[in-house]
């Protein structure tokens, strides 16, 4: 039977795997690693674990000349050091904070765990030799691991089940503190309580602050597109709203067989420039409570959500 071997790649990617970075010591004392996927457990009396190494790899002659290898599982943090490992022909190590292990094994630091193995068996396994080693020590941490899925990066989370939400407000049905409209509205509201003063103190109200951010995202939009994005906010672009901002030389008006067209002025591009960079320091702050890769994900899970009830939920009538 032929098989394809790109929708083959695609179909294993389907996999949820951790990130891995294996090394071990050459003949020579050079310490030598690579990022690895093909990780899993084989035994657990005795403890053993396995690993693959692809008969191309520039490794391949230190790891089958070797009598152990260190297997470490990445924290989501460590996504800047699975890509050099993954890299060929460059220092790995350089710059890295290494500890020696069994046998002078190099070791990397603040992993989500790390294993040092004696390779007991190593297999042909087609393209790609098959490690099975014997785990002498091991140290592991509460820290979350980096995932990897359909050949990108991932963040791991764990899933609730009934019984953890035994007794959490509102679990039987009404609203408390899981209800989804709770999270996200609570999360708006005690966002923007920050960068409110910043609007107010500017003399803009709620409702010209959004049209103005708006039109620094695109300029030029009509009414209708405009209420399209912000109705759900309950704002409506009315001819007072459009006046106070034209007085104010924040914007212009230009006509438009489809109506009305709305259009920042030098001092409106300005001013939603200077309220940007307060809105974007209030950001940095709230991200550095949270790594890259969770900042990342919740990006990509809120504009899916975005997405999502876009097409689910009509838009409110204007009033």
């Amino acid at each position: 039977m032929s098989v394809d071997s790109v929708e083959f790649r695609k179909a294993l990617g389907s996999f949820v795997t951790g990130v891995t970075i294996v090394t071990t010591r050459a003949a020579d004392g050079t310490a030598v690693g690579l990022t690895a996927n093909s990780f899993n457990s084989v035994s657990l009396d005795p403890p053993m674990v396995l690993w693959s190494l692809a008969k191309t790899a520039a490794s391949r002659a230190a790891f089958t000349q070797a009598d152990c290898f260190a297997v470490h599982i990445l924290a989501v943090d460590q996504e800047a050091l699975s890509n050099r490992f993954a890299k060929r022909g460059e220092n790995k190590f350089e710059g890295v904070e290494l500890e020696r292990g069994e046998s002078g094994l190099p070791l990397l630091r603040d992993c989500t765990a790390r294993f040092e193995c004696r390779t007991v068996h190593r297999y042909e396994g087609g393209d790609h030799i098959i490690f099975v080693g014997e785990v002498r020590s091991f140290v592991h941490s509460e820290r979350r691991p980096l995932a990897f899925h359909s050949g990108r990066y991932a963040v791991a989370a764990s899933k609730t089940t009934p019984a953890d939400r035994q007794g959490w407000p509102g679990h039987e049905g009404g609203f408390g503190e899981d209800y989804f409209g709770y999270l996200l509205g609570r999360a708006h509201f005690q966002f923007y309580t920050r960068v409110r003063p910043h609007v107010i103190r500017r003399g803009l109200s709620d409702a010209e602050n959004y049209v103005l951010g708006l039109l620094a995202i695109q300029d030029g939009q009509s009414v209708p597109e405009l209420e399209s994005i912000i109705a759900y906010t309950g704002v409506y672009v009315t001819p007072d709203l459009m006046g106070a901002l034209a007085a104010r030389g924040l914007i212009r008006l230009a006509d438009d067989p489809a109506g009305a067209r709305l259009w920042l002025t030098a001092g409106g591009r300005q001013l939603t420039i200077e309220l940007a960079a307060m809105f974007k320091s209030i950001e940095a702050e709230v991200e550095g409570h949270f790594s890259h890769e969770e900042v990342r994900a919740l990006k990509q899970l809120l504009k899916s959500l975005v997405n999502a009830t876009d097409r689910v939920l009509p838009a409110p009538a204007a009033q």
